[in-house]
């Protein structure tokens, strides 16, 4: 079962990937998780896809290309997998279409959870870091004991840049731009299905699982 997950940022498509992944035992492939890990081990390319991450601008294709297509190769995407946050663009889809068919397989399901914008800029300017651990928080959702510390360490918690009003919007207008033709692109293939990601993320995981199937 090969599936990607399409959604604006924010709209909780990471977290439904993770669900579904351990529901069918197949791999979530992130690139946002990618991009993290190698920002937290100083990489090249951490370096890289900070710059444009912390702007909110989309990580240029050379950078994540060459990475996703080796990822297919493991052992364990042979019962398939989740592609989380690639492709974003026309092109990307194109690329992954063309190397899938080379080894004679397709996207079985593209996912859209469907969130509107505003909401989306209320949940992520609600967002809090710990300054010393790195635990996230939210003010509405999942706050802190006390209002700008810290649960865990007691630190002082901040607003990342990624997560400012004006950069979540910036990101939310690159997307409508490249990303959203994406949905023109898998309905056209036959293989689109929407979900509202608005209600309850178990509301929406159950939606999915009965298009996917038990």
């Amino acid at each position: 079962m090969k599936i990607i997950m399409l959604g604006a940022p924010g709209a909780g498509k990471g977290t439904q990937a993770k669900m579904l992944a351990a529901k069918y035992e197949i791999p979530h492939i992130s690139t946002g998780d990618i991009f993290r890990a190698n920002i937290k081990n100083g990489t090249e390319l951490g370096a890289k896809a900070k710059e444009y991450m912390d702007k909110g601008l989309l990580v240029p294709d050379e950078l994540v290309v060459d990475l996703i297509m080796d990822r297919f190769k493991a052992d364990d995407c042979k019962k398939g997998y989740i592609l989380d946050g690639f492709p974003r663009t026309i092109p990307q889809a194109e690329a992954l279409d063309k190397a899938l068919t080379a080894v004679g397989e397709s996207i079985d399901y593209a996912i859209n959870v469907e969130v509107p914008d505003e909401n989306i800029v209320n949940r992520m300017s609600g967002r809090r870091a710990c300054v010393g651990c790195g635990a996230t928080y939210h003010i509405k959702y999942s706050p802190t004991k006390v209002e700008g510390k810290c649960d865990t360490c007691g630190a002082d918690l901040i607003i990342r840049d990624d997560d400012k009003p004006e950069t979540v919007l910036n990101r939310l207008n690159i997307y409508h731009e490249q990303t959203q033709p994406l949905i023109d692109y898998y309905s056209a293939k036959g293989v689109m299905k929407e979900v509202d990601g608005t209600v309850d993320m178990n509301d929406v995981f159950d939606a999915i699982v009965a298009i996917l199937g038990e």
